[in-house]
């Protein structure tokens, strides 16, 4: 259903009349994911996991590389067919939505773009998708205001869904609410996911949501996939350093326990001076004098892709 090869995104942080750094967003990432699969991408904020959202999304241009989106070019497609075959929920669901809309007028918006109904089935089309997502019909006449963080929540949901997407990449979509209302919204897109045929994307820093609702994971790290593996592997037999680290970090509720030491130090990436060699080793607990100089090629191994030396 999607497959990435080889994609770069480059931004430069100088201005108009100076040159400044480049920036290397997302460096060299491919992947593939069937049709129905969910692809958890986790990593630390600033790691690139959002910027390959918005590419899959049409919504940045590749620098480099490409993504073929159920056999197509995203760049050669027209805009109305990417919508109509792609969508996102992004993470803040107020910010998300137009607070002069109705809620009514925001999910059938995509309706509207795509002049494909007359006004009459548009109307029934939202109504029956607010119904789809647990929202009562009442709602559809309330401004987004009136709503609470998961019934607005809902209403992106039922946006992302009323043309009926293959594809929905989901951008944080639970952690702006609170922990029992994450719940239901990933009960719920676990429903949309079996009843509609739906493939998610689904990026996140919560390794905990992440477990629940993937099938596959990448572990993302200064624009890079260092892991890439079933999910079940992944959480129960981690083989990348930053993959142990992260899971490692992961709080528990037992009372009185300290926050976990990780080991990765005070050293922040910083995606504008990647380091040479291994990008991870001046955080890492196990780097070796050639991950300094060395850098480290994909491995695939049990189902699992790994970029490490110590794999080779």
């Amino acid at each position: 259903m999607i497959e990435v090869r080889n994609v770069h995104r480059r931004f430069s942080s100088g201005g108009m009349f100076e040159t400044g750094q480049v920036v290397r967003a997302v460096d060299g990432v491919s992947f593939s994911l069937a049709s129905g699969g969910v692809l958890g991408i986790v990593g630390e904020s600033g790691c690139g996991k959002s910027t390959l959202g918005r590419m899959i999304l049409g919504l940045l241009p590749v620098s480099e590389g490409e993504i073929l989106v159920d056999g197509q070019d995203l760049r050669l497609m027209d805009r109305k067919a990417r919508a109509r075959l792609i969508q996102p929920i992004f993470q803040d669901p107020f910010s998300s939505l137009n607070p002069r809309q109705r809620i009514h007028q925001i999910v059938g918006l995509p309706l509207a773009a795509q002049g494909t109904l007359p006004r009459a089935r548009q109307r029934d089309e939202v109504m029956a998708m607010l119904a789809r997502v647990g929202l009562p019909v009442a709602m559809a006449d309330r401004f987004p205001a009136e709503l609470s963080g998961g019934q607005r929540q809902r209403v992106a949901i039922a946006r992302a869904l009323i043309l009926r997407p293959r594809i929905v990449v989901c951008d944080e979509p639970t952690s702006a609410l609170d922990v029992s209302v994450q719940a239901q919204i990933l009960n719920l897109l676990a429903d949309l996911r079996r009843d509609f045929g739906l493939t998610y994307v689904f990026i996140s820093h919560n390794l905990a949501v992440v477990e629940h609702v993937a099938t596959e994971v990448a572990v993302m790290y200064l624009g890079r996939f260092v892991e890439h593996a079933p999910a079940g592997r992944l959480f129960s037999d981690p083989r990348h350093p930053y993959t142990r680290a992260l899971l490692a970090s992961v709080l528990t509720p037992e009372p009185g326990r300290p926050i976990p030491d990780v080991g990765l130090g005070d050293t922040y990436p910083d995606p504008s001076a990647i380091p040479s060699g291994c990008r991870f080793h001046p955080r890492c607990p196990l780097a070796m004098a050639r991950c300094q100089t060395e850098t480290p090629v994909a491995v695939m191994q049990d189902g699992r892709r790994t970029e490490c030396l110590l794999d080779t």
